[in-house]
């Protein structure tokens, strides 16, 4: 038998609850889903469903160190797509219908999920709060704003990717040690794993839909720095049980 994991036992106290902004706080994979499933519909007399969906994720994977994260990222990963799959016959009106169908999608209202707006505004009484969120610095900084929700963090973070390097620099940066910092996220790639890997403690509220990219194995169940919840509404609760 393989011995029994250890982890470092947790800190007693929190200095920085940080919090994910996309699918975590509002609403915004829904945003790419319905976009994509136009695309599919724009493309289905070249290709069948399934076939449009994969060359797609392909991609985005490959275009990620090009045009990072976020809408216009995904935009231009369609229309390469799309010229790829229809062999150079895509129309020109098609792809103003990507190009406009990219429009609605940056100018979408910012939409919170249930309970976030209190629940934030609860633990920004107590805690210090920090957001930090991938993927196009304007884009983003407009979300932030738009959602009402910035006043609640001392500090608001936008980075091009969220790794154990990158939370290590703002970990740094901000004087923060790794055993006091709690991350708040749906992804496990982006918001759980890298600041497990740092010491850090993690909280995974799972979103309805995940982009594949973002998807990863759990963590071991017995791992005492790693939470799981249903909704954002039982964070309060959670930490007051940790931080005795």
């Amino acid at each position: 038998m393989h011995p029994r994991q250890q982890y470092p036992s947790p800190m007693a106290r929190l200095d920085v609850v940080a919090f994910d902004g996309d699918d975590t706080l509002w609403h915004n994979e829904r945003l790419f889903a319905d976009a994509q499933a136009e695309f599919r519909a724009l493309l289905a007399s070249f290709h069948p469903p399934e076939w449009i969906d994969a060359r797609l994720a392909e991609a985005e994977k490959r275009n990620l160190p090009h045009f990072g994260y976020g809408i216009k990222g995904f935009a231009l990963s369609m229309i390469e797509t799309a010229i790829e799959l229809t062999e150079g016959r895509i129309a020109s009106r098609d792809i103003r219908r990507i190009l406009d169908r990219t429009r609605q999608m940056l100018a979408a209202d910012v939409e919170l999920l249930d309970n976030v707006r209190e629940t934030v505004a609860e633990l920004a009484a107590e805690h210090r709060l920090m957001l930090i969120t991938k993927g196009d610095l304007h884009d983003q900084e407009r979300k932030v704003e738009r959602s009402g929700l910035g006043p609640h963090f001392s500090d608001v973070e936008i980075v091009s990717e969220k790794d154990s390097g990158t939370y290590r620099a703002l970990l740094g940066r901000h004087g923060v040690r790794a055993e006091r910092f709690l991350m708040v996220g749906n992804s496990l790639r982006s918001d759980i794993l890298p600041v497990l890997e740092l010491g850090g403690s993690a909280v995974h509220i799972p979103y309805a839909l995940t982009w594949s990219h973002e998807t990863a194995d759990p963590p071991p169940r017995d791992h005492p720095r790693f939470h799981s919840l249903a909704h954002i509404a039982e964070l309060p609760q959670l930490l007051r049980r940790i931080e005795v």
